[in-house]
């Protein structure tokens, strides 16, 4: 499988380019403002882009959906809610292919009211709802703490620990981790009540 990160814009924003290997079939995952990298790999590793996946609709994760979209046919995929142009619409739970690469969805709520998760292939891409020692924020039009709460203590924390964890910004000591590290060593994981994590995000 071929896996390339690209932290672009400036925003420290990763965008990820996935396909089956060079030649093959695959996607743009939350492609950021200063696409050019992306679309130059896009080309010279030959790459069928099928999906552009957006884990949430905020500008800085879907500002080059409409270049990727341009220079290669891509379908645009993103939750239901998510106020954005969406060829493909997905809900918690369901799954789609690219190829022989097999995706999962898992609505995550918190940071907006749209974020998902894509699990594929040992990884997940967790967009703003989980960083590196870090998780989104609450604060922004779409936030809530509440859910949060649920998307972080319920659903993420029941993924496999051995998943490679792929953030949406480039704000932690390592570019990657993995939700067993994330579970140890990220203190917005530390398990909590529902009201101590509500004063925790608001302190």
């Amino acid at each position: 499988m071929l896996l390339d990160q690209y932290r672009i814009g400036p925003y420290l924003n990763f965008t990820y380019l996935v396909a089956e290997d060079e030649g093959g079939e695959g996607v743009v995952i939350d492609p950021s403002f200063g696409i050019d990298p992306v679309l130059e790999a896009i080309d010279a590793r030959r790459v069928k882009v099928r999906y552009i996946l957006n884990t949430h609709s905020h500008a800085d994760h879907v500002a080059g959906n409409r270049d990727v979209r341009e220079r290669t046919g891509a379908k645009v995929l993103a939750h239901r809610v998510a106020p954005l142009h969406q060829d493909v619409s997905v809900d918690d739970g369901d799954s789609f292919a690219a190829g022989r690469l097999r995706f999962g969805v898992v609505h995550t709520p918190g940071h907006t009211k749209d974020s998902v998760l894509y699990v594929f292939e040992g990884n997940v891409a967790t967009g703003d709802t989980l960083f590196v020692g870090e998780c989104g924020r609450t604060d922004l039009p779409g936030g809530d703490p509440s859910e949060m709460y649920d998307s972080l203590q319920r659903r993420l924390v029941a993924l496999d620990d051995a998943l490679v964890v792929l953030p949406g910004h480039d704000y932690g000591p390592t570019p990657t981790s993995t939700i067993g590290r994330e579970k140890r060593e990220n203190y917005t994981l530390t398990p909590r009540t529902r009201e101590e994590f509500l004063r925790f995000m608001q302190e």
